[in-house]
């Protein structure tokens, strides 16, 4: 099946390594314009932009400061003229000890919500205002695909309390505006990965080791990125438009509803 995005411009976050690059990759490749987000990557952002073509552009902006969040959209719509779709795949995990200070416990809870769980909503948002003006001119609306965890299903570790928590969110909010916009055109999805090859999970490994990850998946390796880009194309492609307001699993199999 050819997936075709040719036309569509699409803000993807957190688009400079990992997950993010491998969805920026693909969807370059089916044809679409891309707004690559970073938060410090600067150079490996630049570079992806080069590399994938059709328009590429980078964009920077802490998700961790609110009026960062509005000021990148805002940015990407003045560039761009306009945008077709919304990857919110930025995302944090802090390793926070359940015996920690409770101001240090805060301030780990409080930044791994503000990147993970506020600015998905503000994007979210700024996409839905954005998307209910365009279907107001023509019959278009648009697309957000929220990079959960399945962690937002079973649970995580105590030290990632907060990321689990971050992510039930996102799931939350993405159900929300599937059922409350659909009239608007605007469909949402929610991919929920498990433990994925990214300089983020490697933390997490070297903490609880390789048999950890890995020790509870079905298949014979750990996802790799690229093995997550392939989905989320689909869904922006509008193939999958009826199963808006759904969660696509990729764990391996390490969680299974």
């Amino acid at each position: 099946m050819q997936i075709d995005l040719s036309g569509q411009s699409i803000l993807v976050t957190g688009a400079s390594r990992g997950i993010g690059a491998a969805i920026a990759r693909r969807l370059a490749g089916s044809g679409a314009r891309v707004a690559v987000h970073y938060g410090q990557g600067q150079d490996a952002a630049e570079r992806l932009a080069a590399e994938i073509g059709h328009g590429a552009e980078v964009f920077r902006g802490d998700l961790a400061d609110a009026e960062a969040c509005a000021s990148l959209w805002a940015e990407v719509e003045i560039r761009f003229g306009s945008i077709d779709a919304l990857v919110n795949n930025a995302g944090i995990a802090i390793e926070s000890p359940l015996g920690a200070p409770v101001a240090d416990w805060l301030t780990d809870w409080e930044r791994t919500m503000a990147v993970n769980l506020t600015a998905t909503g503000l994007l979210c948002r700024s996409a839905i205002a954005h998307f209910e003006k365009q279907h107001g001119a023509r019959p278009k609306g648009g697309r957000i695909v929220n990079i959960a965890s399945r962690a937002a299903f079973r649970g995580d570790q105590p030290d990632y309390f907060a990321y689990a928590a971050s992510k039930a969110g996102m799931v939350a909010l993405t159900r929300s505006i599937a059922r409350a916009f659909g009239k608007a055109g605007i469909k949402a999805f929610i991919v929920a990965p498990g433990f994925t090859r990214t300089q983020m999970a490697q933390a997490f490994i070297d903490q609880y080791g390789e048999d950890y990850a890995a020790g509870d998946i079905a298949l014979d390796r750990m996802t790799e990125p690229d093995d997550i880009a392939p989905t989320v194309a689909f869904l922006l492609s509008g193939l999958a438009d009826h199963a808006t307001g759904t969660t696509i699993d990729l764990n391996a199999g390490s969680y299974v509803r």
